[in-house]
């Protein structure tokens, strides 16, 4: 290991590099001391695609190089070789189109190994990877302790042992603790490349801020403000009045640029007075009649406000069944339905609702999210389908009248977000509805939960209402920071789940 070390630069590799660059491969690749690159390669290479070619200096001195094409890696089979990746070292391979940055070589010389430089030769690939906009990185990892146990096992048993700790290979044990993930064995990968029997390991990284090119005019949100609206439960005259107040808080939320927002569970509930003189089960079902028209208006809302609504829960009469529902009402114009499942035994025994079955994740211009009404969320089955099918936010408008009805939602909603590694909101109404049966008493305190990592905050609380208060609730949400969590968070709860021994299915 070099002892002195004053500063540490990374460059670009240049011509005038060559002499310096020869030297420290044979020094590096002593058991492969023909195999190094030639000026005439080294230059090509530089006039195809300079910014992939790096080195990395101490004290002035180069003491590592990495090299890296781009391909269009559909073009080549799975289990290629180096001379096809590469075409047999003319590059010809290279194209700016590309969709994978390919590394090709890395070494470090042995007098300054120990500094932990081909770390920083990787983040920089990564970074460019980034930059670029390609999928991922890729390349054929050698495995030069392999012949020593070649006898005894097969590449993929070598490479099992390594992943166990069982064996020590410096490479691989390098490459996977940068977050590369070996995919294939490749066979006859490096002519001459006796130590690893001429076999490689196929390793990537996959690029979670990859975004495939697309013509259309659309933009993707990366960091999302929620609007949170803690609903005053208050008499009404008419559909006519609640709009009014329901666009007051949609208009407020608009002019503090909100990108959502979410009404609670039942937040028309005021207008049962009006069937007060009718049984409990008669009254909802009038209410039902009023929910096309609500929806119809909040639509021309999310339009004319440039904000999407998601429009807590109405009751409605569909096939002579009632059922608890709501709609995202979408900035474009778009609406979309979702069903309470689990609906309460408060909700049969009193009105005779049905559970719904439809279970969905929407794709909105700032991500993809999915909504759960009040007593879904404590069904942890719910949450992890729609996370397994990618959803980001997940909305959760509830009604509770108790405490103890209050912190079960709250309680398992927050599980929600550490679990399925999202975001979730919750929504619920306060105040008191003396003349309408069954709707009396309200609850709430709106809140934004997080997963718990360093990205976040440490009680995973991102913002939280005043109990029991009429008020919005404004929110920033990044979901960058849950791209970088599903990859590199202190624990992985999606990725670690042992589907040896267990799993989670739709029926239909």
């Amino acid at each position: 290991m070099h002892s002195e070390t004053d500063k540490i630069e990374l460059q670009y590799l240049k011509p005038e590099d060559y002499p310096e660059i020869r030297e420290a491969m044979v020094s590096a690749y002593r058991t492969m001391p023909d195999d190094y690159w030639t000026e005439r390669q080294l230059k090509t290479l530089l006039g195809k695609f300079p910014k992939g070619q790096v080195v990395i200096r101490v004290n002035g001195r180069i003491a590592g190089c990495a090299l890296t094409i781009i391909v269009d890696y559909d073009n080549f089979e799975a289990n290629h070789t180096f001379n096809e990746i590469t075409g047999n070292s003319s590059f010809d391979t290279h194209t700016d189109n590309g969709d994978m940055l390919y590394g090709i070589d890395v070494f470090i010389k042995p007098e300054f190994r120990g500094l932990r430089l081909g770390r920083r030769l990787y983040d920089y690939r990564k970074e460019l990877c980034e930059k670029l906009n390609l999928k991922g990185i890729a390349f054929g990892g050698r495995i030069p302790n392999y012949h020593k146990y070649s006898d005894t096992l097969t590449p993929r048993e070598y490479i099992e042992k390594v992943r166990k700790k069982e064996i020590h290979d410096p490479v691989l044990n390098f490459q996977m603790s940068n977050d590369f993930h070996p995919t294939r064995i490749l066979k006859g990968y490096l002519d001459g490349d006796k130590a690893s029997e001429e076999f490689a390991v196929l390793l990537e990284w996959d690029n979670i801020y990859y975004e495939k090119p697309t013509r259309k005019a659309t933009t993707k949100k990366s960091v999302v403000r929620l609007g949170l609206i803690q609903w005053q439960m208050r008499p009404y005259k008419n559909v006519a009045s609640l709009l009014q107040q329901a666009e007051y808080f949609i208009d407020t939320l608009s002019g503090y640029r909100a990108d959502f927002a979410l009404f609670p569970e039942f937040f028309n509930a005021p207008l049962m007075a009006e069937y007060n003189h009718l049984s409990e089960p008669e009254a909802i079902r009038k209410l039902a009649g009023h929910t096309d028209n609500i929806i119809r208006e909040f639509s021309k809302l999310s339009i004319s406000h440039n904000i999407n609504i998601v429009a807590g829960s109405m009751p409605e009469l569909k096939d002579g069944n009632l059922y608890n529902v709501g709609y995202l009402c979408k900035r474009d114009g778009g609406i979309e339905r979702y069903e309470k499942i689990h609906v309460t035994p408060d909700e049969v025994k009193v009105w005779g609702m049905q559970g719904g079955n439809k279970l969905k994740v929407f794709d909105t211009d700032c991500g993809k999210i999915s909504v759960l009404i009040c007593y879904d969320a404590e069904f942890p089955e719910l949450s992890r389908l729609l996370a397994d099918e990618g959803m980001d936010i997940l909305f959760v408008p509830f009604l509770t009248d108790t405490q103890n009805g209050y912190s079960r939602v709250r309680l398992c909603a927050q599980a929600r977000a550490i679990e399925n590694e999202c975001y979730v909101a919750i929504a619920g109404s306060v105040g008191n509805l003396p003349n309408v049966h069954n709707m009396d008493i309200q609850f709430a305190q709106s809140m934004v939960f997080t997963p718990c990592d360093f990205a976040f905050p440490t009680n995973g609380i991102k913002a939280e209402a005043t109990p029991n208060t009429e008020m919005i609730l404004l929110a920033d949400v990044d979901l960058g920071l849950l791209r970088e969590l599903h990859e590199f968070g202190s624990v992985k709860n999606l990725k670690d789940r042992r589907t040896d021994i267990f799993e989670l299915r739709r029926k239909s």
